[in-house]
């Protein structure tokens, strides 16, 4: 049973909230079940990913079946202690990595704004005159 069955389930939350968390600053020796034990108490855990890779060890996903569980642990579980290390625990968000503008496509794009828009200007001024 989670915590957040105990609270109104009404409550409008921000367009962040969302049911994966991202879940930062891990022991690296900390085992699924583990993970499963600790974020568990907070509700359904649907996955838990755990980094293996040099470059993602210490981070781990957790996706809830309930989103408002996701919240319930995010609220509680930030800046936890686990094996004297601190968790960072986030909100995971899809397009938190924003691609780079195509500089010279977004410089024609302008251009052809700008002409649009001294055409405009110009019709304008004949209808004046």
């Amino acid at each position: 049973m989670s915590l957040a069955y105990g609270k109104s389930r009404n409550v409008v939350l921000p367009p962040s909230v969302n049911r994966i968390l991202l879940v930062k600053n891990l022991p690296f020796k900390i085992t699924s079940e583990e993970m499963y034990d600790l974020f568990g108490k907070y509700g359904g855990i649907r996955q838990i990913r755990i980094g293996t890779e040099q470059k993602t060890r210490g981070a781990a996903y957790v996706v809830y079946e309930d989103i408002y569980d996701a919240k319930e642990a995010c609220d509680h579980l930030q800046g936890f202690n686990v094996m004297g290390r601190y968790l960072v625990v986030l909100y995971f968000q899809a397009n938190f990595k924003s691609k780079k503008p195509d500089l010279p496509k977004e410089e024609e794009r302008v251009e052809q704004l700008r002409r649009q828009f001294q055409s405009l200007r110009n019709d304008e001024e004949r209808e004046l005159d």
